[in-house]
């Protein structure tokens, strides 16, 4: 399993023209939680999306509400594309779990992204990156499983790894990190079977 969620960053580059279109191909079922994100957000408020993939639809979405965004993946490829379709927003190649910008968001997400990390690295991301990132009174969403447990999915024909912490331990170490939990949903048919988390940070 390790073995797999350390491929994530080459499996994406690999497939990253082929994701883009079938996100684009596929509908946007997910859209209620990002509008719901995006409302909880001032005018100008800045972002940072953590495996922001190429851009579209949600970070185009969230330039479209007036938002700036800082944008962070690992795929060269997928930042090229972010660059060209937005301009006037930052790309970022990195690993966002090395992720240390010395600077703070309004909102931070890790959509479709945060579910690739292995347990410890996703403790991590909580502990260290989501903290370092989030300021006052910040908006938190990511993604996660219904329960504890690792799988591996299939995207055209490569492994695709995925995890989940139990979420008794995601709703502790939000509220250890000052997080109150506005809204959680399991498997929420609304947005194609996701499991989404969604924060507020009391500082």
């Amino acid at each position: 399993m390790r073995e797999l969620a350390d491929q994530i960053i080459a499996h994406y580059e690999r497939h990253a023209v082929d994701w883009d279109a079938d996100r684009a191909a596929g509908g946007w079922n997910d859209k209620p939680w990002h509008d719901r994100f995006i409302g909880m957000l001032h005018a100008g408020a800045s972002v940072l999306d953590l495996g922001c993939g190429s851009g579209t639809p949600v970070a185009r979405h969230m330039v479209a509400h007036g938002l700036k965004v800082t944008g962070v993946d690992a795929s060269p490829t997928l930042i090229s594309l972010c660059r060209a379709r937005l301009p006037d927003h930052e790309w970022i190649v990195g690993d966002m779990r090395s992720l240390t910008l010395g600077r703070t968001f309004a909102g931070v997400l890790a959509w479709d992204s945060f579910f690739h990390l292995g347990y410890d690295d996703q403790r991590k991301m909580i502990d260290d990156v989501f903290v370092a990132h989030a300021g006052p009174r910040a908006v938190l969403m990511f993604n996660a499983g219904p329960r504890q447990g690792e799988a591996i999915g299939n995207y055209r024909g490569d492994p695709l790894y995925h995890a989940s912490l139990d979420p008794a331990e995601y709703a502790k170490l939000l509220d250890r990190i000052g997080f109150d939990i506005v809204a959680h949903a399991v498997e929420d048919p609304q947005a194609g079977g996701r499991t989404v988390w969604l924060a507020q940070s009391r500082k």
